[in-house]
C-alpha cells in the first residue's frame, strides 16, 4: 500500500468521499480505516483518537503521518487524480485550503445533515447511524 487513509465512518460525506476514492482506486494503492470502527485502536499510529477525530490523517508507505489537507492531496494524487485538488498544490492558497478544510471538518456533521445525508445520532460522546 502506498497510503493508509484514516477517517471517520459516523461522517456521512466522508464515507462518500472514501467510496469516491476506493472507485478511483483500480491498482490498490491504499488501504482505508474506518476510526469509528468497532475494534479500532490508534494505538501504535503515534496520533491519538481525538486527533484522528479532527481531520483526515493518511499514514505513507515509509511512515509518516500526514495530516487535513496533506492526506487529501496525497490520496487524490495515489489514484491518479490529483488534478482535481490542484489548488492544494499552489503555496500561496494553502494556508486558506488548509484553514477551509479544518472548518469543514469540524462541521462536517452538520455539513452532511444540510446536504441531505444521514447525519449520526450522537448522545453521551458515543455516536451511531440512524438505520431506516
Amino acid at each position: 500500500m502506498e497510503l493508509t487513509l484514516y477517517y471517520d465512518g459516523h461522517c456521512s460525506f466522508c464515507r462518500a468521499g472514501m467510496a469516491r476514492l476506493r472507485g478511483w482506486d483500480r491498482a490498490g494503492r491504499i488501504a482505508f480505516v474506518d476510526i469509528a470502527g468497532e475494534g479500532f485502536s490508534p494505538e501504535g499510529l503515534g496520533v491519538s483518537l481525538q486527533a484522528l477525530n479532527t481531520e483526515l490523517h493518511a499514514r505513507t508507505a515509509d511512515g509518516r503521518m500526514l495530516a487535513g489537507v496533506d492526506s487529501i492531496l496525497a490520496a487524490y494524487t495515489a489514484v491518479g487524480q490529483g488534478w482535481r485538488v490542484l489548488p492544494l498544490r499552489v503555496a500561496v492558497l494553502r494556508p486558506a485550503m488548509s484553514a477551509l478544510y479544518r472548518s469543514f471538518a469540524r462541521n462536517r456533521y452538520r455539513i452532511s445533515a444540510r446536504l441531505g445525508l444521514d447525519a449520526p445520532v450522537c448522545g453521551d460522546g458515543v455516536c451511531e447511524r440512524k438505520i431506516f
